[in-house]
């Protein structure tokens, strides 16, 4: 992974120093609060409904052992002894008093870690598939641009005051696992005829109270002209992209307002004039940012073996775990293992303080000192040996780490909602739980199969429910918490928005909603192979509002 260079050092340790100051000015009262909120923001610091939320950048979702024992550190000497990690892979302290935050972000920087640009309107932290570098199926690891993305946006002059927020996502496979059409630039590497490396360029992509998914504006960018066109691109958005209303300032808006085939014609002109410059990626500079994601010295390791197949016999519990988190690597006697922080009634994305000094050792132990954090609120270990794997599962079982439910009903995303968040409308956590406790049953889950569930408190999307096969959003209604449901949504390569099935469901009639949902869908798939959103797409929305409703 990517290594501070002095000049990082330099710039995160004056970024502390000059925090610092201004808590003590806003501490103090020589600032008010509406005089410090900016100067907060920029450093990643939101005011939530009880306390200040501080939320820590992990440019794309990558860790190491030292990190993660930072972050467990931080946990357990400032916070309430636990971190939450984000849809966007980052991870949120949601306890932590003012006064302490400088000293928090002076123990991130001893480890090569931040908080900037992880809010306002400026390009967020870059984020990237959790996979990345190891997957089978990828043509290149996305995580050399994002990094490169990463360095070249870090306080641009020209892009510290956008109109609002602008998040950019880069995946290096066809299997979409980074949600780029989400995002306002989604860039997926790709080879052309002439097996050159480029993007395809995606832009227009959000959430929130308006939906969009990005509209591909190039199928084909070379590789050297990365930041030339991102430049471009944040150029035009930052001329044309509206300052007078916040909901329409996204540059989705723009993209919608303006036309695709008129905000193209003008991305292009800019380009044009600009690509020569000192933005053309030089070769060496590539090369260089690259070899900090060489591969890890990798051992001939046995794949299947006859010991692995006899512990997933003799162990259920085992054999589900592998069978659902386990992935496919591109060496051969490794594989990829998901961590699920979604245990049965549990806070969707939380790890403790113990939890995370124990996913330290783990990964130094089974996957070359390196863990990822995946927007689905999990950590992905890259780089796991088949033989060590019953052994690393009888480790995250002692720690409390073993759920076998990834990608199944219970691997719910939710955003912290109304428990936290003073933006929110309603609760997503206890929601969350409610629906992880009526499927308990591990049979019952597998037999339902692939089933993505996402939960909202409010109409800002963070629970990404937009993109959610059943997505739950929160709503006021009249002082009452409220849901309201969407099928049909997804994040992958084949991107689509959720649609509204009707009226919303009171807190006490959700889950029985979303379990008449489930069942209708068991009931009408074609195969017991059909996943959920074939048979969705098959049928369209009628049974399962029938289901849910009546018939008319």
């Amino acid at each position: 992974m990517y290594r501070y260079d002095e000049f990082d050092h330099a710039f995160v340790k004056e970024r502390v120093a000059q925090f610092r100051d201004q808590v003590g000015r806003r501490l103090s009262g020589e600032l008010d609060e509406e005089q410090f909120k900016p100067l907060r923001l920029q450093n990643g610091v939101y005011l939530q409904l009880h306390a200040y939320m501080l939320r820590i950048a992990v440019p794309y979702g990558t860790l190491n052992p030292r990190q993660v024992r930072m972050l467990a550190h931080i946990a357990r000497e400032y916070d309430k002894g636990y971190g939450h990690f984000t849809t966007r892979q980052n991870l949120q302290f949601n306890w932590p008093r003012l006064k302490d935050v400088p000293d928090i972000l002076a123990k991130l920087a001893e480890v090569e870690m931040h908080c900037i640009q992880t809010s306002g309107n400026c390009i967020r932290n870059v984020t990237a598939d959790h996979f990345a570098g190891v997957a089978a199926d990828e043509v290149a690891d996305p995580r050399p641009y994002a990094e490169i993305l990463r360095q070249w946006s870090s306080l641009h002059p020209e892009f510290l005051f956008l109109p609002r927020k602008f998040k950019i996502a880069v995946t290096g496979a066809p299997v979409d696992r980074a949600a780029i059409q989400f995002h306002d630039i989604g860039y997926e590497v790709k080879r052309n005829e002439a097996g050159e490396l480029g993007f395809a360029v995606y832009i227009g992509g959000g959430m929130g109270r308006t939906p969009m998914l990005g509209k591909k504006i190039r199928d084909f960018l070379p590789e050297e002209d990365l930041l030339a066109y991102s430049e471009a691109i944040l150029r035009v958005y930052n001329m044309h992209g509206r300052r007078d209303n916040k909901y329409k300032a996204r540059i989705k808006i723009l993209v919608h307002e303006t036309g695709m085939e008129n905000i193209g014609k003008e991305i292009e002109a800019e380009f044009e004039a600009n690509k020569n410059g000192v933005l053309r990626l030089p070769e060496d500079e590539l090369r260089r940012i690259a070899a900090y994601f060489a591969p890890p010295a990798y051992e001939t390791r046995p794949a299947m073996s006859e010991t692995l197949d006899a512990a997933r016999k003799s162990d259920p519990a085992f054999d589900l775990w592998f069978r659902r988190n386990v992935n496919a690597h591109r060496v051969p006697g490794h594989a990829i293992v998901t961590i699920s922080l979604k245990p049965i009634g549990g806070v969707p994305g939380d790890a403790t303080a113990e939890q995370l000094d124990a996913i330290a050792d783990i990964a130094e132990r089974f996957s070359f000192d390196e863990v990822r954090v995946s927007h689905e609120q999990n950590l992905v270990l890259p780089h796991v040996a088949f033989d060590d794997m019953k052994a690393l599962y009888d480790t995250l079982v002692a720690n409390g780490l073993a759920t076998g439910n990834a990608g199944l009903v219970t691997d719910i995303i939710a955003c912290p909602g109304l428990d936290y968040c003073a933006l929110a409308n309603a609760r997503s956590i206890p929601i969350a739980q409610r629906i992880s406790e009526r499927f308990a049953d591990a049979t019952r889950q597998e037999a339902v199969g692939d089933l993505k569930i996402k939960i909202s408190g409010c109409i800002n999307a963070c629970g990404h429910h937009h993109a959610g096969h059943i997505g739950i959003l929160g709503v006021d209604r009249k002082g009452e918490e409220f849901y309201q449901i969407t099928l049909g949504g997804s994040g992958d390569e084949k991107a689509s928005i959720g649609e509204i099935v009707g009226k919303g469901f009171s807190t006490d009639e959700i889950v029985d909603a979303v379990e008449t949902l489930v069942d209708t869908y068991v009931e009408k798939r074609a195969t017991a192979s059909e996943p959920f959103l074939e048979t969705y797409r098959r049928l369209g929305p009628g049974p399962f509002k029938e289901a849910l409703y009546g018939s008319a």
